[in-house]
């Protein structure tokens, strides 16, 4: 069958089942001649009149009418199949990647997830654990969360969750033997806990705020390690002061097993966001992702 065959066989439904030129030509949107020569061109490749035409009325001929009983199921087959198509389309399904923090992994994107994916079993989302700077354009990731000051210039940015604060703690054993510091300078006073960041260039300067005054402060001491969680495990154990996110100390500041100090020097700062390259085209299944993770004060 030649593809204007389809074409053809349409503008003969209409007509045959309007029995009016003018009324088929005002439903498929085209205009009465050239209606009428579309279905004279159809007779011409069939050999076969279809329609009577009469000054009152268009009605099919026998053969108008055996072909009006095969087309008539078929071309609705063809439009169940169109429609479910589309509605394949619209319906949020295939994988979405990530790469989060281990701190943004399980604060904000699993709890997220944990809600929408029984709702929507034909998704599927991969997310990958990483503290660095990950390029998701050549790691083929389809968005990645990072905190707002970390933010490439040429991505779409959604905030999905609230300002941050860090928070410097230590145990109670380390500060019974050492005095509570005042100010960011009294940590060289200090034994530290560093965290080692590659994609920052190394080890992580402290970062301090207050009163619009902004220090980074290098710090030192025995252990250093590129993991929050073995690092409150060693501020915990007296090893020295730690300096992490708010949000990670909350449980230890609850069991009194760490003291926070230096809050007054903490200010907040732009909290994590989703970023997805601007030139992406959403799919309706990371389109529902997006509205899942984004941030409602």
């Amino acid at each position: 069958m030649q593809r204007e065959d389809l074409s053809d066989l349409n503008a003969f439904l209409a007509v045959a089942e309007e029995q009016s030129f003018t009324r088929a030509a005002a439903r498929l949107g085209t205009s009465q001649s050239a209606l009428s020569h579309t279905v004279r061109r159809l007779e011409e490749r069939l050999g076969v009149r279809l329609l009577m035409r009469t000054t009152r009325r268009v009605a099919p001929t026998d053969a108008g009418e055996r072909l009006l009983r095969t087309l008539r199921p078929a071309l609705d087959e063809i439009g169940a199949e169109l429609a479910g198509l589309s509605e394949l389309r619209d319906k949020p399904a295939g994988t979405v990647r990530l790469v989060a923090s281990e701190n943004a992994a399980r604060g904000l994107v699993f709890p997220a997830l944990a809600r929408l994916l029984p709702r929507y079993p034909d998704l599927k989302v991969e997310v990958s654990v990483d503290a660095g700077l990950t390029d998701i354009v050549a790691q083929r990731f389809d968005a990645g969360v990072r905190l707002g000051e970390h933010l490439a210039k040429d991505m779409i940015a959604v905030r999905i969750g609230p300002d941050l604060r860090l928070a410097v703690v230590g145990s109670p054993g380390y500060f019974a033997q050492r005095p509570i510091p005042r100010t960011p300078q009294d940590l060289a006073d200090h034994v530290c806990i560093n965290l080692r960041l590659e994609s920052f260039g190394g080890l992580y300067a402290w970062e301090f705020e207050k009163d619009g005054r902004e220090l980074r402060v290098r710090v030192d001491g025995q252990f250093t390690s590129n993991d929050v969680s073995l690092i409150l495990d060693a501020a915990r154990s007296g090893l020295g002061l730690a300096c992490v996110l708010e949000d990670q100390v909350t449980p230890g500041l609850a069991d009194s097993s760490l003291v926070r100090v230096l809050e007054d020097w903490c200010a907040p700062f732009a909290g994590y966001h989703l970023y997805y390259p601007s030139r992406r085209q959403p799919t309706p299944a990371f389109t529902l992702l997006v509205d899942a993770l984004r941030y409602r004060a």
